[in-house]
């Protein structure tokens, strides 16, 4: 492990809303990671850099020691392994929620009667699995990457599980949000051996993350 200190970011919400947080520990970006093609971006201080990765891989990069730490949303931690990380800091950040949504006209209510089935789309398997598995209601889960709002439009299948933040898209495609059940923020991880090796250096940066978190 290096003496660089690495900190693990995905492009878009979650990168945006860090660097507020970046700032109150006296670093900042030197580069827009929406105009460089750069992975790896330099900052103000010589021993800390940002690596961009996908969402998903966050917790992996952290995990294995390819960063120092990073910031991950809890649909990620649930989904893709947050077990063996730090998690500190719930940093109050990139806020949405996980939630129902059914095609308009849809009676979500009869669907899901005790010992009842439904077919549900999703990329969060986990989170919709136990989530219906707290309801009683049997399941068969269709996994998808992408459009979720056309899986219910196409008769693939009777609901979506997705995050919502606006709710704009789902109006759009003449979905309605029938339940929402987790709130959803993104949280500082901290790889294990980042945090004994380089304590002196990790510590002031988690205290002045924690410092900054926006408040309600």
């Amino acid at each position: 492990m290096s003496d660089m200190i690495t900190l693990a970011l995905s492009k878009g919400r979650i990168f945006e809303e860090t660097l507020p947080l970046l700032a109150a520990a006296g670093i900042e970006v030197l580069e827009d990671p929406e105009k460089s093609r750069k992975l790896i971006l330099p900052t103000n201080r010589a021993d800390v850099q940002v690596v961009l990765v996908r969402a998903t891989d966050v917790p992996t990069y952290v995990g294995h020691g390819g960063a120092d730490l990073g910031v991950a949303g809890k649909d990620v931690l649930i989904e893709h392994g947050g077990e063996g990380l730090y998690q500190p800091l719930d940093l109050n950040i990139a806020r949405c929620r996980m939630s129902v949504a059914v095609r308009e006209g849809f009676d979500y209510e009869a669907a899901v009667r005790q010992g009842s089935r439904i077919r549900v789309a999703t990329k969060y398997t986990t989170i919709a699995r136990q989530h219906f598995a707290d309801k009683g209601v049997h399941v068969d889960l269709i996994k998808l990457y992408g459009s979720m709002e056309l899986a219910p439009l196409t008769g693939l299948a009777d609901a979506i599980v997705d995050l919502v933040s606006t709710g704009k898209t789902l109006k759009a495609n003449h979905l309605v949000e029938v339940e929402p059940f987790m709130e959803i923020s993104s949280r500082l991880v901290v790889n294990q051996a980042a945090l004994k090796l380089k304590r002196d250096r990790l510590r002031p940066l988690i205290d002045a993350f924690a410092a900054a978190i926006p408040k309600d």
